[in-house]
């Protein structure tokens, strides 16, 4: 059931993307529309120090049940409500449960295992967690073609899943230990301004996409499966994460970011931007294992939590804060130059990267 909790992290703001231009023509297209999408982010940015401390101290198994629990209630209250500023509180309130699983989950995860199996399974959860948005993406397109409001309900499996981690999780390390001072691993802020940087650029596929695809005559259907595209990759990269020399990971994820943002930047057809977002989503499936592991490593048993919780603050924060930093590109040159630009800037800073850590060995 842990790796049941993780497919629904990733896909848990993502989910409602099919739903973007249809509410659009309800409220009125804009960045408040795009940020019903990314406000779970924001909070799950916020929520998870909090949620990190928790883990430490109250232990794994109750924060997973209880944000389990949250995020089933939160997430199917937005088919009941009929107003935007409503809409954008309930969002918040599932970011802050979503916070609370992804850091128990990592925790959980890294507790379990040391060594290889460690890197092993910190893939399989990025696998998962993409492999949730390639089987709720497409079924959230085909609901948001009959009613954009009907995907909502798929929040509610988490409902099942909390029910299976009550009766079937038992074992919970963090219960037997006490919080302890320990430096805090030096390198960390730098994972965490990566990490965030790259999720920035990749969170223009779902609060992006769906208008590029819709100018290109696509359905909610159709631009459901596009975009749950590059989640499928990100299951590729994730699995192929352990099988890969560590060494140059990093520059090679975000190198393979940039260029399938190139891709759909200069495509002008769906099966252009497919392939794109196929590249892309490899980059990104390789990149979050990689930085998860990095960290894992580094922090201590009772401060793992914490540490690990700072990840995902940065990478939900770069989901939140990627319409609103997009936008003026946007407004000034348009959703394709959009996609060339960032895609020219993330090439380089992978070759960046690759320098210095040559120059580094």
């Amino acid at each position: 059931m842990v790796l049941a909790s993780a497919t629904l992290t990733i896909m848990a703001a993502a989910i409602i993307a099919p739903s973007l231009p249809a509410m659009g023509e309800v409220y009125g297209e804009g960045v408040l529309v795009r940020l019903a999408l990314t406000i779970t982010s924001l909070a799950i940015a916020i929520s998870a120090p909090i949620a990190g401390l928790a883990a430490d101290r109250v232990g794994r198994k109750p924060l997973l049940t209880a944000s389990l629990a949250a995020y089933a209630i939160t997430g199917t209250a937005g088919y009941f409500v009929d107003s935007l500023p409503v809409l954008l509180m309930t969002r918040t309130l599932l970011g802050l449960a979503v916070g609370g699983i992804m850091t128990s989950v990592s925790a959980l995860i890294t507790d379990w295992f040391d060594g290889p199996e460690r890197g092993r399974f910190l893939g399989l959860q990025q696998a998962a967690a993409s492999l949730g948005g390639v089987m709720f993406l497409p079924l959230a397109g085909i609901l948001a073609g009959i009613d954009w409001r009907l995907p909502f309900w798929l929040y509610s499996i988490a409902a099942a899943i909390a029910l299976a981690a009550v009766t079937g999780l038992t074992h919970d390390a963090r219960t037997t230990l006490k919080a302890a001072k320990a430096d805090f691993p030096k390198k960390a802020i730098s994972i965490y301004l990566l990490a965030g940087t790259a999720t920035l650029v990749f969170y223009m596929a779902p609060t992006q996409l769906p208008f590029l695809l819709k100018n290109l005559n696509a359905s909610p259907a159709v631009i459901g499966l596009v975009v749950a595209g590059s989640t499928l990759s990100s299951v590729a990269g994730a699995l192929a994460f352990n099988k890969l020399p560590k060494g140059h990971i990093t520059a090679a994820s975000v190198a393979l970011l940039g260029l399938g943002w190139l891709v759909i930047g200069f495509g002008n057809s769906i099966p252009l931007v497919t392939a794109g977002l196929l590249v892309g989503g490899f980059g990104v499936g390789l990149v979050v294992p990689n930085l998860n592991l990095q960290l894992a490593n580094a922090a201590g048993p009772q401060q793992r939590g914490r540490v690990l919780s700072g990840l995902v603050a940065g990478i939900f924060l770069g989901q939140f804060l990627s319409p609103l930093v997009i936008a003026p590109l946007v407004q000034t040159a348009g959703i394709p130059a959009a996609f060339i630009w960032t895609g020219v800037v993330t090439t380089i800073a992978g070759a960046v990267l690759a320098l210095a850590h040559k120059e580094k060995n």
